[in-house]
């Protein structure tokens, strides 16, 4: 599928809203203490932030995997954004993956809360390469 630059445009807009705002609900659920649930929206804030950038560049992705993968090739690899980003991305989707998945694993406090702020600064260097 191919798009033009005002629907690429649109698409990349509405991706990183997407992914503000996503990441905006971690806070409520931090208060209330739903661990699993922020490893879910880490990582959906991260996806539609990595979506944004690859559309940007004329990438398309239909999978999680391909996401992750696009990402190391074309961001990681090439030093546009640093490893440990490449390596919380992947970090968060298997979080998510458990978290949403397997019954037996709960995420924690001490295990999510150092990669919030991470994960902020995940999608704002993301977001300032868009721009």
């Amino acid at each position: 599928m191919s798009l033009s630059d005002e629907e690429r445009k649109i698409v990349i807009g509405l991706e990183t809203e997407k992914a503000r705002k996503t990441f905006a609900e971690i806070e409520i659920l931090r208060q209330a203490g739903l661990w699993d649930n922020i490893a879910n929206r880490m990582y959906y804030a991260a996806f539609h932030a990595v979506s944004a950038l690859l559309i940007s560049n004329g990438h398309i992705v239909g999978t999680h995997q391909g996401a992750v993968i696009m990402l190391h090739q074309h961001y990681i690899k090439t030093g546009i954004l640093e490893k440990k980003y490449g390596t919380l991305y992947s970090r968060l989707q298997t979080m998510r993956e458990q978290s949403d998945y397997n019954c037996t694993y709960n995420a924690t406090e001490e295990e999510i809360t150092p990669l919030i702020s991470l994960t902020g600064e995940l999608i704002e260097k993301i977001l300032a390469i868009i721009k």
